[in-house]
């Protein structure tokens, strides 16, 4: 069984804290997918749903004291009792506040998954690369290399997205090569990603790479039948198309489309 298959059949509980931009369509988004979402960021109950939930996904995008401390105490209370948590660390590199909270972050909890664009990444583990806002700026050095660093720095996997998406622990890695550049067109495509791998690693009993390499894929493919659906109609289109896709993809159509490559 996939874990596709897992996630739909468990509707796995996915605790999000996550920016006010893309709130409702990571609702929706882990709906579709066959998830239950739970948006809370409120201090007198986050540790609770924390504790409660099959996964926790923790998004700095839009940064104030309330959902620095929101943060920590979700992923506290979720390393306490053992629920896989991905942080995302959306902008870090952009300000120095940004990265100041993202790397505290990362030091304060076990994180289960990282994920990012290369220069959100590498600012997370002290390295420098270009960044213009939230999106990842021309940088030099190699990718791979970047993210098995960090993987082997924080202890878990790594996830940096791109035009090809790598996927490491450090010590096996993955190249998945599914998406479409229209994905870049619409806000939080990336912060769905997170909440959907914390779906996948929630039907995983080992919290395994494979999951969330599935799970990146898996989002992927979804995106590429998407833009062939609404490729003469905009972004908007697309955006909602994408949402039945999440829902309508088959794990055997799936498979069939999936782009994944293990390197040596």
């Amino acid at each position: 069984m996939t874990f596709l298959q897992k996630v739909r059949q468990h509707n796995p509980l996915v605790h999000n804290i996550t920016n006010t931009v893309v709130t409702n369509f990571t609702a929706n988004g882990l709906l579709a997918l066959g998830a239950s979402p739970f948006m809370a960021d409120a201090h007198e109950e986050v540790a609770d749903v924390a504790k409660i939930a099959n996964a926790v996904l923790l998004n700095m995008g839009t940064l104030n004291t309330h959902i620095v401390d929101s943060i920590l105490m979700a992923g506290k209370s979720a390393n306490e009792n053992n629920v896989p948590v991905v942080f995302d660390p959306v902008g870090a590199g952009a300000t120095s506040y940004r990265t100041t909270i993202a790397q505290r972050v990362s030091q304060e909890i076990k994180l289960t998954v990282l994920r990012g664009n290369v220069a959100e990444v590498a600012h997370v583990i002290g390295e420098n690369w270009s960044i213009k806002g939230v999106e990842a700026g021309t940088g030099e050095g190699n990718v791979v290399q970047l993210a098995q660093k960090a993987a082997h720095k924080l202890g878990c996997i790594v996830v940096v997205t791109g035009a090809d998406d790598v996927i490491t622990d450090g010590h096996t890695t993955f190249l998945a090569s599914n998406g479409h550049p229209i994905m870049t067109k619409v806000t939080g495509s990336g912060c769905l990603l997170g909440s959907v791998i914390a779906a996948f690693l929630a039907v995983s009993e080992q919290h395994s790479i494979e999951a969330v390499t599935e799970a990146v894929a898996f989002f992927g493919v979804a995106a590429e039948i998407a833009a062939a659906k609404t490729e003469a109609l905009g972004p908007g289109s697309f955006q909602i198309e994408f949402l039945n896709q999440l829902a309508l993809v088959s794990p055997e159509s799936f498979q069939q489309r999936s782009r994944i490559q293990r390197l040596q």
